[in-house]
């Protein structure tokens, strides 16, 4: 080759090299970045991309405004996997419209409430039975909002509501505490109320008591404790619908249709009789996620956790110990009740003689196979677990 083309063809060749290691470098952002820089860069990028959201609700509710619980983030499989989740989160409360700090002004506060009311409760005792009659409506709600705090005390346990909710749908109550009453909150002829975060002890026969065609509400997050002071036989934690004997006094002598209500994450310990009790005439509700200690059920027939005499509730992924015979108990009662309710993911220490899931006839009951049990004299099921 020639000394003349041999120049030409290196200093083409020079100037391709040179043309694509320019490219390169546009390209790849400048290629003047350290390692180091380039870490910096990767974690600012992962810093401020949306956090792993939790699989599963805290044990105990977080704080909010005047002690109302803070909603949790939930991922869309896990709203799939649990329905309280997807249908009934967490409420906060706003800020007050009217602000209350004794009995007197508490009345009058729930006597004159219009939606869209928020009574904030200043901490103290306001040592009364109350009652509200007004509904809100689905976008104005009513609230009631305090810290644990703030005590309502009915005084004692021998007669009367501590808190009556009296056909008053779309209240709120958040936070404060309740006590003293014959029985502590009441609700009859309510539809979209939510229970949330309240502290309700020391009542005489049960503390939250949903009836008289009670649906679509929501009982959560509260912590129930030291109850059937007046009748152990009537202790219950959470109560929902009547009993077929009362169905005359209740609901006109029809089926107390109580339907569609969600009891989810509650504490409910020191009870004389079941921590949920579920009666016929009420279907399609679901108990989560809830924590039951046994220790102090009383009688022959409180003997268990949950009883179940309606008909296709889901009770899943509840946690209990203590029981004086069985965990998890349904019963036909009425013909026709006591079918068709699933219990599953739920961890039961029985600490007793019976059963983890005693169905009592199985009339179409299901206890899935992912159900644990400990400490119970005849094992799981009375039936064959489903998968």
């Amino acid at each position: 080759m020639k000394q003349g083309t041999r120049s030409m063809w290196v200093s083409g060749a020079a100037l391709v090299i040179a043309v694509v290691a320019l490219i390169v470098v546009l390209v790849s952002g400048g290629g003047d970045k350290s390692p180091a820089d380039a870490t910096a860069d990767t974690t600012h990028r992962a810093s401020t991309s949306a956090p792993k959201e939790p699989a599963e609700e805290p044990s105990a509710p977080v704080t909010g405004p005047l002690g109302g619980p803070t909603p949790t983030p939930t991922s869309s499989s896990t709203q799939a996997a649990d329905p309280v989740k997807a249908s009934a989160d967490a409420v906060t409360c706003p800020e007050p419209t009217v602000q209350v700090g004794d009995a007197r002004s508490l009345g009058e506060a729930l006597e004159n409430a219009m939606p869209g009311d928020v009574i904030g409760l200043a901490d103290g005792t306001y040592k009364d039975k109350f009652t509200a009659e007004t509904a809100g409506t689905a976008d104005r709600p009513i609230w009631v909002c305090g810290g644990p705090g703030a005590v309502i005390d009915a005084g004692d346990v021998e007669g009367g509501y501590a808190f009556h909710l009296d056909g008053a749908s779309y209240w709120r109550l958040i936070g404060f505490t309740v006590r003293n009453g014959q029985k502590g909150v009441m609700a009859d002829k309510v539809q979209h109320a939510v229970i949330q975060g309240l502290t309700v002890e020391h009542i005489g026969d049960e503390a939250i008591h949903l009836r008289n065609f009670s649906t679509d509400n929501v009982v959560r997050d509260n912590t129930v404790r030291d109850t059937g002071l007046r009748k152990p036989k009537f202790g219950e934690g959470v109560y929902i619908g009547s009993a077929e004997s009362n169905w005359c006094t209740v609901s006109a002598c029809k089926p107390d249709n109580s339907d569609r209500n969600v009891v989810a994450g509650n504490r409910i310990s020191a009870t004389t009789a079941e921590a949920i009790d579920i009666k016929e005439g009420t279907t399609g509700g679901t108990v989560t996620r809830n924590t039951f200690d046994g220790s102090a059920l009383s009688g022959d027939h409180n003997d268990s956790w949950v009883d179940v005499k309606g008909n296709n509730w889901t009770i899943s992924f509840n946690t209990g110990s203590h029981a004086s015979a069985d965990g998890f108990q349904t019963h036909e009662i009425l013909k026709g009740w006591g079918r068709g309710n699933t219990f599953k993911g739920n961890v039961a220490h029985v600490d007793g003689p019976g059963y983890g899931f005693n169905l009592t006839p199985v009339n179409g009951n299901k206890v899935t196979c992912d159900n644990k049990v400990t400490g119970a004299g005849k094992g799981l099921t009375n039936t064959d677990c489903a998968a």
